[in-house]
């Protein structure tokens, strides 16, 4: 399945839609900005909470949590490194590759691919590309590459603070 997610979506307190190959809205993402860390709610169009990402407060290195049902399945964490950045997934037997900042990476479990992240242009704008290769995968999937960009995000806005200081 192809999921696309407009790129340079996250702000914290709006909505924003998750659409596939033909346009269509399958999901959407709701941000809370007032609270203590980040968090973003990722609903199905039943409206249905299919997962729940949220920061990990006082981290040295931007950290979040993904859940689902109230289960923490995943952690996803920005890896300490001078050059490329490097983010890994604990809880999960899924490693990440590839070149984050332009949206070209991939997660695998075991080497196989799980979903390849890219990005693309279509119609309603400047997009990426996620191409989950298992139906049973998409949900969990679309959540962790959801906390990928929120950690990627996090990490630039701390960069960005610490720059202008």
């Amino acid at each position: 399945m192809k999921l696309y997610v407009k790129q340079k979506v996250f702000s914290w307190v709006d909505r924003f839609y998750i659409k596939d190959e033909e346009g269509v809205d399958r999901y959407y993402v709701e941000g809370q900005l007032f609270s203590w860390g980040k968090k973003l709610r990722v609903y199905d169009m039943a409206n249905q909470e299919i997962a729940f990402i949220q920061q990990k407060v006082f981290s040295f290195l931007p950290k979040f949590y993904v859940f689902k049902s109230d289960v923490q399945i995943a952690e996803i964490v920005k890896e300490f490194t001078f050059f490329k950045p490097r983010y890994s997934i604990v809880g999960l037997n899924w490693t990440i590759i590839g070149d984050f900042w332009s949206h070209e990476y991939q997660i695998n479990e075991n080497d196989q691919p799980i979903v390849r992240i890219s990005k693309h242009w279509f119609t309603w704008g400047d997009s990426y590309e996620l191409d989950i290769l298992n139906d049973k995968d998409v949900d969990l999937a679309l959540a962790v590459v959801l906390a990928i960009d929120a950690v990627m995000s996090a990490g630039r806005n701390a960069a960005s603070h610490t720059s202008h200081q």
